[in-house]
Order: structure tokens, then sequence, then C-alpha cells
């Protein structure tokens, strides 16, 4: 079997701005045989944008196993290059693709990261919080029970903490955050990062909690949890 021309370009994609897309991102994106998506509706409005054709593939939390495998045999038997993208940012944090990645590095299909934008990594660089060291959690539980277990746990890790939740859940994660670390903590959320509406709220959690509720807060989001200074 021949492996040789068999590629599989991890591939960043804008956050917000469409602006943000990397010459390399670009490039790729022309060039592949196909594009792995997440949402045809997502992957779509991408490629129109920037005046892309490409076959698309949808590759969800719901069908990751068999169409992974479909992808698989596709690169080796047909000697072809594709490229992953996510609906938006940096692929496989907390999206589809893991398993992907894993089939192609046994059966040696190179694996090639484009870097780019990333709503962990820009949060972070507005902050204005020590950034020594972090703990990325990711998303939490949309299960009661197992997302207070999840938050309690989180209490003991000293150092600042990056969740992510859905834009619906945004008030209610606020909300959870502070009652279990209490009104005191000092949070950062970044609100609709590289998009127009982008908005740093920084300071201790009831106030960001007050002022997400007047502004009738519901987009994307990335909160942190500065529990480094935590008594």
């Amino acid at each position: 079997m021949n492996t040789v021309k068999s590629k599989l370009y991890i591939t960043s994609t804008p956050i917000g701005n469409y602006d943000d897309i990397t010459l390399r991102a670009l490039e790729t994106l022309k060039k592949v045989d196909f594009v792995i998506c997440e949402e045809y509706k997502e992957a779509r409005r991408l490629l129109s944008h920037y005046g892309i054709e490409k076959e698309l593939i949808s590759m969800n939390e719901h069908n990751e196993g068999e169409v992974a495998e479909e992808i698989l045999t596709r690169l080796t038997k047909e000697n072809l290059q594709a490229a992953l993208i996510s609906d938006c940012g940096t692929p496989l944090f907390s999206d589809p693709g893991k398993l992907l990645i894993k089939l192609c590095i046994q059966n040696e299909i190179e694996i090639i990261p484009l870097p780019g934008a990333n709503s962990l990594i820009t949060a972070l660089m507005g902050a204005g919080l020590n950034l020594d060291r972090f703990y990325f959690y990711g998303w939490l539980s949309p299960k009661k029970e197992i997302r207070s277990k999840e938050l309690n746990q989180l209490r003991g890790t000293r150092e600042v903490i990056a969740i992510m939740e859905t834009p619906y859940r945004l008030l209610r994660l606020l909300e959870d955050i502070l009652n279990v670390f209490g009104p005191g903590i000092q949070c950062v959320l970044a609100y609709e990062l590289t998009s127009p509406g982008e908005l740093f709220l920084r300071g201790k959690i009831s106030e960001i909690f007050k002022t997400a509720q007047e502004k009738h807060l519901k987009g994307e989001f990335v909160l942190l949890v500065d529990n480094s200074r935590r008594n």
C-alpha cells in the first residue's frame, strides 16, 4: 500500500474574524482533495467567503467512528490529501477528529498541523492574568450532578482555569462558578472574541454575572477562573 502522497492537514480557521485565516491555511484548503468538517453549513459559509469549492465530508460526535474509517480508506487507497477543520478555530480542542488522527498515525499517513486562530490562546492573551501556568479543563458535563462534582474538584486546582461552554449555558455557568467558588473569585469572561461584539469582563464573578445578566449575553466565550490566588 502506497501512502507516500496521502496527507491530513489539521487546519485552523478563524474564530470570528475571517481576516484571521493564515495564507498557509488558504493555500491548503485550495489544494486538498476534500475537506472534513463538523457541520456542512458552517464549512460552506467559510469556504464560500474565500471563493473555495471543495467536496465536504461531515464528521461529528455522532458519526465519527464510521466516518473516520471511510476517510482513512479514501486517504490510503486513493492517495488523497484532506484538510480537517472545525466549525471555527483550531481543530481537536473538544471537537471531533481524535480517532481519525489516531488511525492516520497507525497507518503512517502524514499529519500536518497548521497553527492559527484559537479561542483559548486569544482569551489568555487579553485576560491580564499570570499565564506562567494555567489549566485547560474544557467543557463541563451538562448533567447537574456530574457538573457539580467537576466544579468542586476544580476548586482544588490552584491555577488559572479555562472553561468552555455553549452560548445558551453562559449564565448558568457563571452562576455555578459563583456558588461553588464564592462571589469574590476573580474571573475573566472573554466574549465573542475577534468579532465586532468582542468583550472582556474582568473582576469578581458576582460582578461579571450581574453584567452578563443585564446585557443578556448569549454568544461564544471562554471563561478564565483565577484560582491561583485562592486562600
